[in-house]
């Protein structure tokens, strides 16, 4: 936990820098959440921190990630999310999930979804176990994606 708190610091720390030299506004939340540190900016006009489909959320999640790690020494797998993006996200992706997993049961078909980033594979996984299947992710990035399997595959 201590080891995380770590992470979170120097998360916001670095955060914090970038907001200044691209003079933005944001507020710096931190928390521990499923064994990862988790930080978010949260404000006003922070659309082109997040950039479409999320992209710039996920390089300035990468470059804090190497931030921490090259404080700590250890590979970090914190967590980025600015304006909420990620847990909007997170629940449009699990209705996804529960639906790909009913289409999956009621044909008895494999189901493939379209390419998605990891952050976004592991949502769906999550939300196909929890409706009683299983999923695997098929294919390379960037068209890396999640198959949803029917039962006794």
């Amino acid at each position: 936990m201590e080891r995380l708190e770590e992470e979170g610091d120097i998360a916001a720390d670095y955060l914090e820098g970038l907001l200044d030299i691209a003079d933005l506004d944001g507020d710096i939340d931190m928390d521990v959440e499923a064994d990862r540190a988790s930080v978010a900016i949260v404000g006003q006009d922070l659309e082109h921190l997040i950039g479409r489909d999320g992209k710039v959320l996920d390089a300035l999640q990468e470059l804090t990630r190497l931030a921490v790690q090259t404080r700590t020494g250890d590979r970090s797998r914190l967590l980025l999310d600015i304006g909420s993006y990620r847990a909007k996200r997170r629940e449009e992706l699990t209705q996804v999930g529960k639906e790909a997993a009913e289409r999956a049961r009621s044909t008895g078909q494999r189901v493939a979804l379209p390419a998605m980033s990891p952050f976004e594979r592991k949502v769906v996984h999550d939300a196909v176990a929890a409706a009683g299947l299983s999923s695997e992710s098929e294919g390379v990035e960037p068209a890396r994606h999640v198959v949803v399997l029917p039962l006794g595959a």
